[in-house]
């Protein structure tokens, strides 16, 4: 058991101690911590100390498991985040990505590889926000699809076509339909 004694802000160091000494005497406790949650004092100590006394419980997921997330989802998050890279901040908030498509097969180079096809959508809500993403002679989609291509073959296992297209998707963010449909 700890016992906490809160409040230490609004009292004086004498009423402290006197509250200190009368909470040790009411019940065996392993530590009485004095804290103020308005000052902040001690609250970090408190919660280290809780944190030390919990036992360490089983394992929730397999340790090989590094997320909760589906093959497709973690596609399109590495694909969002290489645009947002690319875009540098112009459109953020307005884009996202679905995955319409992969293909697996043995990969000609070597046949006892995988090669994925993946077909991708970037949804921008805007039809001036197309060019941003697009770039001049499609230079910015090309340096999207060359780094996000980098995560999908580690993700993957192996080498990774990445098929992308712009899609205005009007007002995305405002219809939940349109917001289910691409996974949020």
């Amino acid at each position: 058991m700890v016992l906490v004694v809160t409040k230490t802000d609004a009292a004086s160091k004498k009423a402290i101690t006197a509250q200190l000494i009368a909470a040790s005497q009411l019940v065996e406790a392993r530590e009485v911590v004095p804290v103020s949650a308005v000052a902040g004092d001690q609250v970090e100590l408190l919660s280290d100390l809780l944190i030390g006394m919990l036992p360490e419980g089983p394992p929730l997921y397999p340790e090989e498991q590094t997320t909760d997330e589906d093959v497709e989802r973690q596609i399109a998050e590495l694909v969002r985040e290489a645009a947002l890279e690319k875009v540098r901040q112009e459109v953020p908030h307005s884009l996202a990505v679905s995955v319409e498509e992969i293909i697996r097969k043995p990969d000609p180079r070597d046949p006892d590889a995988v090669f994925t096809e993946v077909h991708a959508l970037l949804h921008v809500e805007r039809a001036s926000q197309k060019p941003m993403l697009l770039g001049k002679g499609g230079q910015i989609i090309k340096a999207i699809g060359s780094e996000a291509r980098v995560g999908l073959e580690v993700l993957l296992g192996g080498r990774v076509h990445l098929d992308l297209h712009v899609t205005v998707l009007g007002e995305w963010q405002d219809d939940p339909k349109k917001l289910n449909r691409l996974g949020y």
